[in-house]
């Protein structure tokens, strides 16, 4: 009988967002697939949320690197690769699955310095990239550089939406042929569930009844571009909309969306509530997401909106039209498109009908999509075929 399918998964941290739910839920699937994996996981970045509940919730395995960080450090990037490195001789892993920028280039590298040990799968996920609207030119040249250089050393290019891997392959970073689509598997059911869920959001935080709530989740960071989403509101605001902005997050740029709040007179009608560890109440107390950030990979937030039967209005970055479909699920706006997120957040105010039917249209077009089940039968299937391709026995 052959021995399980070992892989050793490696993700720069597990903060709050797509790619920690990603990985936690594919480990647990996959375990019932005839695989053992240890995730590996570095340190968050200050004043980031955890996520690794989820997996310890999933009983995954888990071993923290703690010099692996998102920031840039060369004397912790080269300790993270010699322990990474320690860790590939150790483990023996049939394949080495790495997530997002940082932990692509730091386990790949250690793939690559470890001689005879060196895995005989190496594949990447671009949950996104940060090769557009991240850094100035010179820099963003050289991790383009980068990039494709690692390309060269890896079996299989996995992007989370088509969007990102035509992104990827304009900028040159590897053939369309080296790339597999393969979208998010989020346990939707899981992460809309609330002990919360009969709270009355809307009387604790003094909110009219008839107020349109626009909503926005996530980490308050440059690419996200929250002043934006301000704007968009305080110019629904001036058109005479009773509207609130729900802000469920917090992040370096908090303060600068709190002035532009401020500046633009609307700072009684936003609630910044803060980082949350369980945001399903905030998706049925908001009526409609807003997302106008510069860049998307999968915005897991467009996605457990409309799981929950609510709109979205996003700019078309990235994979967001991957998630949302303009006219019937949500719409999309040009980058920077401040007034014309207004525009169509006004369209939504006037007609809470169109705003019930898009939000139906979305939660029974993301369901499958975005099933667990399915990110792990379409993993399963090319991890099988690239062990096939390199004759490595597996398990039936």
């Amino acid at each position: 009988m052959t021995e399980p399918i070992r892989v050793l998964r490696v993700i720069a941290r597990l903060n709050m967002g797509g790619p920690a739910l990603h990985v936690s839920y594919l480990a647990r699937g996959l375990a019932q697939r005839g695989y053992t994996t240890t995730l590996v996981a570095g340190q968050l970045s200050k004043g980031e949320g955890s996520m690794s509940f989820v997996a310890e919730g999933l009983g995954v395995s888990m071993l923290a690197v703690p010099h692996l960080a998102r920031e840039v450090s060369p004397l912790n990037d080269v300790l993270a690769v010699k322990a990474l490195a320690e860790v590939i001789r150790r483990e023996r892993p049939h394949i080495l699955h790495t997530h997002t920028a940082k932990a692509g280039a730091v386990g790949r590298a250690a793939a690559q310095v470890v001689g005879s040990a060196r895995p005989p799968i190496v594949v990447h996920t671009y949950h996104g990239h940060v090769l557009r609207g991240y850094f100035d030119t010179v820099t963003t040249a050289a991790y383009r550089q980068i990039e494709t250089r690692l390309a060269k050393t890896t079996d299989r290019l996995v992007a989370v939406s088509p969007e990102v891997r035509d992104d990827l392959v304009h900028l040159g970073v590897a053939p369309a042929e080296k790339f597999e689509v393969i979208r998010l598997g989020i346990d939707l059911d899981t992460r809309l569930a609330s002990a919360d869920a009969g709270l009355d959001y809307r009387r604790v935080l003094g909110v009219p009844p008839d107020a349109l709530v626009v909503g926005w989740i996530g980490r308050m960071t440059e690419i996200k571009r929250v002043p934006d989403v301000v704007a968009a509101f305080a110019s629904l605001r001036a058109r005479g909309v009773e509207a609130r902005l729900c802000l469920v997050g917090d992040g370096p740029t908090r303060k600068a969306a709190e002035e532009a709040a401020r500046g633009q007179g609307v700072m009684r009608e936003c609630l910044f509530l803060g980082y949350h560890t369980d945001v399903a109440p905030f998706y049925r107390f908001i009526d409609v997401l807003v997302l106008l950030s510069g860049n998307e990979g999968t915005p897991v937030v467009a996605i457990e909106s409309l799981a929950a039967g609510r709109p979205v209005v996003a700019t078309d970055v990235g994979g967001v039209s991957d998630v949302v479909t303009d006219g019937v699920d949500g719409f999309l706006v040009p980058e920077r498109g401040v007034e014309e997120a207004a525009d169509r957040l006004e369209l939504l105010a006037q007609d809470p009908e169109r705003r019930r039917s898009m939000g139906a249209a979305g939660r029974e077009r993301v369901t499958s999509r975005y099933a667990v089940s399915r990110l792990v039968d379409d993993v399963d299937g090319l991890y099988r075929r690239l062990l096939a391709e390199k004759r490595v026995a597996v398990p039936a």
